[in-house]
């Protein structure tokens, strides 16, 4: 086995633990295991869950069982903690099946890693069968409201939101420790992970494992991942980037790794990534000697992309960028052509005007890649504009023989200026 607190020291990852000495020991042995929670909050996490994903992943590799548990019950209720406001509940249907989406998506990233098997459960399992006279007695009792108000995650909602805090989510705390404490008696789980903003909760639990058998329950969390701005990766953020394929493509999430900003390189890389210390050492070295070569940003989008939607749809995601890059466009199929232009901008026009023959420098200004009709035939003129990535003749109007798998026609004016114009009408067959 590894030594799991070493590496993640190492990586910045060890952000809060109970007894850490005790802890190490505890690791060393024997096979643990380890849980953290996700509630199904959405219908896809997000790359700032990938991170406690990647623990798990991290976790597996050193020899220890990876607990997943899925917040079927807890995901009905919201957990409070640092939001500004309540959460939005959810119905049992919305969350059961966001959890059977969120399956897919840790099969997929944890099958990447050699080890134990993970152990999958969901917390409906047995929060749901529970009365409210059972959680009262068996789980209330051992609970201060005094220390549970005095919580950074809880005060901040009393004393510095209008909102305040509803009864609902102030029990979320001790649904969540009740967790740990099913899991320690049922699995024998000891160690539960999470992210630092989760530690109030995850102590609860290891306090009330205490609490009831005495002890043998061990915490440990990591830090948020943020953005420069200062704001989390989260779910209800504007531009959330999601794991699921069919909410950021596999093309979009390795763009979203390649254009990361040089100064996030180093903690993605530390955070993220399952290669060995030396290579991202000898990774980040390039990247300083070079950093116009953006070979760490290109390392990691390649490893994440690959772990959490396979080898087909890396070298699909990277197709697509080198044809973008070049200019060779023409051979993309629809699929990645929509990918690869989802945020450019866009206008439709009629078949039938396409089949007239439309004026390229009209069409040029339409879209916005000029600001007026004479600048658009400026630019036409000057052999600024691509049309589907080959220098446009001015003369020639843009027709349906133009189109793209019957379906679009790409203008790009320089290097890196690309829109979209589409066909209007039945959409082609894929």
């Amino acid at each position: 086995m590894t030594d799991l607190l070493d590496d993640l020291r190492w990586r910045g990852l060890l952000y809060q633990s109970t007894d850490e000495d005790e802890l190490r020991a505890h690791l060393a042995g024997g096979r643990r295991l380890v849980y953290c929670g996700f509630d199904p909050t959405a219908d896809s996490l997000t790359v700032g869950n990938l991170l406690p994903i990647t623990l798990l992943a991290r976790v597996r590799a050193a020899g220890h069982v990876p607990v997943v548990v899925f917040g079927g019950a807890t995901g009905q209720i919201g957990d409070p903690s640092f939001k500004s406001s309540e959460r939005v509940l959810l119905d049992p249907a919305t969350a059961a099946a966001n959890v059977e989406r969120h399956k897919a998506t840790f099969r997929s990233f944890l099958a990447t890693v050699d080890g134990p098997d993970p152990l999958f459960v969901n917390n409906l399992d047995w929060l749901g069968p529970m009365s409210v006279v059972d959680f009262l007695r068996d789980v209330g009792k051992h609970f201060s409201v005094n220390d549970l108000l005095r919580r950074d995650s809880i005060r901040s909602r009393i004393e510095e939101r209008e909102q305040g805090i509803s009864f609902t989510e102030f029990s979320y705390s001790l649904l969540q420790a009740y967790d740990f404490l099913h899991l320690f008696e049922a699995h024998g789980v000891t160690l539960q992970l999470g992210a630092s903003d989760q530690w109030g909760n995850i102590v609860g639990g290891t306090d009330l494992i205490r609490r009831v058998h005495g002890g043998g329950a061990h915490a440990l969390t990591c830090p948020l991942v943020l953005k420069k701005d200062g704001t989390k990766f989260g779910k209800s953020e504007k531009g959330a980037v999601w794991l699921s394929p069919d909410r950021t493509s596999p093309y979009a999430f390795f763009q979203f790794l390649v254009n990361l900003d040089d100064d996030l390189v180093p903690t993605f890389l530390r955070f993220y990534s399952l290669r060995p210390q030396a290579e991202i050492e000898e990774l980040l070295a390039r990247q300083e000697a070079e950093p116009g070569r953006r070979q760490a940003q290109r390392a990691i989008a390649a490893e994440l992309t690959e772990r959490l939607h396979g080898r087909d749809a890396l070298i699909r995601a990277e197709h697509t960028t080198q044809a973008l890059f070049s200019g060779d466009v023409a051979g993309l199929d629809l699929d990645q052509l929509d990918d690869a232009m989802a945020d450019v901008p866009t206008v439709a026009v009629p078949r039938t005007e396409l089949a007239a023959g439309v004026d390229l420098a009209d069409l040029v200004a339409a879209v916005g890649l000029a600001a007026s009709k004479g600048k658009a035939r400026q630019f036409v003129a000057d052999g600024a504009i691509s049309v589907n990535g080959a220098k446009a003749d001015g003369a020639a109007p843009v027709g349906v023989a133009d189109l793209l798998h019957d379906a679009v026609v790409l203008l790009r004016r320089g290097k890196r200026q690309w829109a979209v114009v589409r066909a209007a009408g039945e959409e082609p067959s894929r």
